[in-house]
């Protein structure tokens, strides 16, 4: 990438950057004069706060532009050649698991649900439940792509198994099973795994991506519902009284 092309690009991430974090700001300070009312040196904590959550919004999105996008695509592009499905399913679980694993919305649900339950639901289950959802998402979405499979066939048996769920899952787990299909579907997701389904449809021969490379992020959103409320089933199971 050329340097004007460089400086380009900075330039509008740093302007869409400055337009997500405006209006944040600005109701901040109507509701400072209006209602809060806070002193001065917490107004400057906040402020420097919201200058350093921008600052590190625009050196994450600029990376993405400059290097998650096209290596996910690159990524995507040689896992479609490889002489069999089944080995870019796994190829594809592989990433996904390790996507969501760094993925810093997930970490703070997990982190959150420990805090909330006083310990009783470890973060550290929550994280490995929703890590293999989304390694099951993707690999579905890589043989999806690889063989044209249209996305309703995926999506309309997995909600109604996730409603079905919602009868036999702990109740606990019921409302973080659908956070978690939210937070999993986080910066990462949306920009590393995404090129890569983008990559995997372009590369496969007949492939439309409009048709086949995009609706990853559904499934993304949807597997860890899933395996979240299975843990939750799980738990139920083993709670149930046993009769002597």
């Amino acid at each position: 990438m050329s340097g004007v092309a460089m400086l380009e690009l900075a330039a509008a991430t740093a302007w869409s950057v400055a337009v997500a974090v405006a209006p944040l700001l600005l109701l901040f300070l109507v509701f400072q004069v209006l209602f809060l009312g806070l002193p001065v040196k917490e107004v400057s904590r906040i402020l420097v706060g919201t200058l350093v959550a921008g600052a590190g919004l625009f050196l994450f999105l600029l990376g993405v532009s400059i290097a998650f996008l096209p290596f996910g695509k690159l990524i995507g592009e040689a896992v479609a050649t490889l002489p069999s499905s089944w080995m870019a399913a796994s190829f594809g679980a592989v990433l996904g698991f390790v996507t969501a694993w760094g993925e810093p919305a997930v970490r703070v649900l997990a982190n959150e649900v420990e805090e909330a339950s006083g310990g009783a639901i470890r973060g550290s289950m929550v994280l490995l439940a929703i890590c293999v959802g989304v390694a099951a998402s993707v690999a579905a979405g890589m043989l999806r792509i690889i063989h044209g499979i249209p996305l309703l066939w995926f999506v309309l048996p997995g909600y109604g198994l996730a409603l079905a769920a919602l009868w036999l899952s702990d109740r606990d787990f019921v409302a973080i099973a659908f956070d978690s299909g939210g937070v999993a579907t986080g910066p990462l997701a949306n920009s590393f795994l995404l090129a890569l389904a983008l990559g995997a449809s372009s590369a496969s021969a007949g492939q439309d991506p409009l048709v086949q490379g995009l609706g990853l992020v559904a499934l993304i959103a949807l597997a860890p519902v899933l395996s979240v409320m299975t843990l939750g089933v799980l738990i139920r199971w083993q709670a149930r009284p046993r009769r002597p």
